[in-house]
């Protein structure tokens, strides 16, 4: 809530110093650059929350954080430019006015990015008890210790049921106090659930109302790893949260929304990348003959088959026993073109066209081969969930998770993508573009 007045107050105070400076005379024209400033402000604060530069960083890249403070950037301006010239001033004091918004602009974003990433203060320290303490609650411990540094764990609160303590004696809190007193007396943040068991009693739902009435957060494992990683994991995964739960919406206004944004990024990024994709394609003929081309035959909306087109990146005979086999990220197959235009995704560029015909969007999980999609589903509950939307060129999980090439990295990943199809919105949509670009730039992630 700091940082939010923080971000409101600045950018205001910026505006309001120019008053200042120019030295207004008239009483409603100083009234409507307020009113303008505080519009201003509050839209930037929209921008960021929407953006998730508000949220801890519990793991995200300080060149992720910089691609979504470039997209708000990129919404900001317009609307810095789109406010002031309402205002109605002279053309000097315009200038100043505007030149006062850029600035707060600026310097709002530089300060988000520097505090999420800046571990010396304490601003951004969250204080979690976790009620449990046998082998869940343990496993939780180890994966919030490992994503999210600014997380303290205060303790750890015993239920009924836990018959195997797996916390170290020192971290585990005596049940002489109640759950509600524990939390107040350790100025806890944040009370995460890790029982397996939740019947019969077992949570003290009084208590925990009373927390959570008295403004500590409580969170059943599922919501939280949403929230804060950015992912479902299948281990905290349960059937009815996905039924019951929010999300998960595929209606007809949304779909409508996406397939036209599809076809104008798409069009628009087809035109750009031609030149690239010749000389591409001439490269690729130079150095191992044709085809330039291969076509793949992958899984995409509803379990619906497809085939993908791709740059050919490996060699004529790279699955000649007709067994198909993960590509790794140093791949011996590949050649030497090769090697380059995966590793800068260029291979990716004629995918574009499945984005026309209406195979793929440009966001959406990965589409995987048929042999592969047969096997994932048979050994990892709830895979077929990411069928329920069309896959993509790039997606959530690309951008979050380093290329992988196993069932293990499958897991990984489609814990990113049921995040994805929870949640997918055209602002995600952006965000994960501009996050695509950082990974193509950085090589991160490069198969």
């Amino acid at each position: 809530m700091l940082r939010i007045v923080i971000d409101f107050i600045f950018p205001v105070t910026c505006v309001l110093l120019a008053v200042f400076l120019i030295g207004h005379r008239g009483q409603e024209s100083i009234q409507s650059v307020v009113i303008y400033a505080i519009i201003f402000a509050l839209a930037m604060i929209v921008f960021n929350a929407s953006l998730g530069l508000y949220q801890r960083s519990h793991g995200r890249t300080i060149m992720q954080t910089r691609a979504r403070a470039v997209l708000s950037l990129y919404l900001s301006v317009p609307l810095a430019y789109g406010v002031f010239a309402l205002l109605s001033i002279a053309d000097a004091d315009h200038e100043l006015l505007l030149v006062s918004g850029l600035t707060a602009l600026f310097g709002t974003l530089a300060h988000r990015v520097y505090t999420m990433h800046n571990r010396t203060g304490t601003m951004m320290e969250h204080r979690v008890l976790i009620f449990g303490a046998g082998p869940e609650a343990e496993s939780v411990s180890k994966v919030l210790k490992r994503s999210d540094p600014d997380i303290q764990i205060v303790g750890f609160y015993p239920s009924p049921t836990d018959t195997e303590i797996c916390i170290p004696g020192q971290l585990v809190l005596p049940r002489a106090q109640s759950l509600s007193d524990t939390a107040y007396a350790l100025n806890v943040h944040e009370i995460i659930i890790a029982v397996r068991e939740r019947r019969g009693g077992i949570l003290p739902l009084r208590e925990l109302l009373d927390c959570k009435l008295s403004g500590v957060k409580v969170l059943d494992l599922a919501s939280y790893f949403e929230r804060a990683l950015g992912q479902i994991r299948l281990d905290s995964l349960r059937i009815g949260w996905l039924i019951f739960g929010e999300g998960f919406r595929q209606g007809w206004q949304r779909t409508l929304v996406k397939r036209l944004f599809d076809i104008v990024a798409a069009s628009i990024l087809l035109l750009l990348a031609l030149p690239l994709m010749l000389v591409t394609a001439l490269l690729i003929v130079l150095e191992d003959g044709f085809p330039v081309f291969y076509r793949q035959e992958r899984v995409g909306l509803n379990g619906r088959l497809f085939h993908v087109v791709k740059f050919r990146s490996m060699r004529k005979d790279a699955e000649s026993d007709g067994k198909p086999r993960w590509a790794t990220a140093n791949d011996d197959r590949t050649t030497r073109v090769g090697r380059i235009i995966r590793k800068l995704r260029i291979d990716e560029l004629p995918q574009l066209y499945s984005v026309l015909t209406g195979d793929m969007s440009l966001v959406g999980p990965r589409p995987e081969r048929p042999y592969f999609v047969d096997q994932l589903t048979r050994e990892i509950p709830f895979y077929a969930v990411r069928h329920s939307v069309k896959p993509g060129v790039t997606g959530w999980a690309q951008v979050s998770y380093p290329y992988g090439a196993s069932v293990d990295d499958s897991i990984q990943k489609l814990q990113y993508d049921l995040y994805y199809v929870k949640n997918h919105t055209l602002f995600l949509d952006i965000v994960i573009l501009c996050e695509t670009v950082v990974v193509v730039l950085t090589g991160k992630g490069a198969q």
